[in-house]
């Protein structure tokens, strides 16, 4: 699937479907600007999570957007930068 957004209930849903949500995780509320780590996904969870974005938005995330991403706002903004880059090629 190709899809023009990507929005902070995509990166919930895939967050949770991809590294899953244990009941100290918390995704409700206003965690756009929370780190990853205090939400609970640790790297591991979150190239589980780039891989699966990457597959069902069919874009190449480069390898700095892990190291650079901590938070929600700040993957969410990488992501929507690429798919203005696909819709633009």
């Amino acid at each position: 699937m190709s899809a023009s957004e990507f929005t902070i209930d995509d990166l919930k849903r895939i967050l949770r479907e991809g590294a899953g949500a244990d009941e100290a995780t918390n995704l409700e509320g206003d965690i756009l600007d929370a780190d990853f780590e205090t939400l609970g996904y640790e790297s591991l969870a979150l190239l589980e999570t780039i891989g699966r974005i990457e597959r069902e938005y069919d874009i190449s995330l480069d390898d700095e957007v892990l190291a650079n991403a901590a938070t929600p706002r700040e993957l969410i903004a990488e992501v929507f930068r690429h798919l203005e880059l696909v819709q633009v090629g």
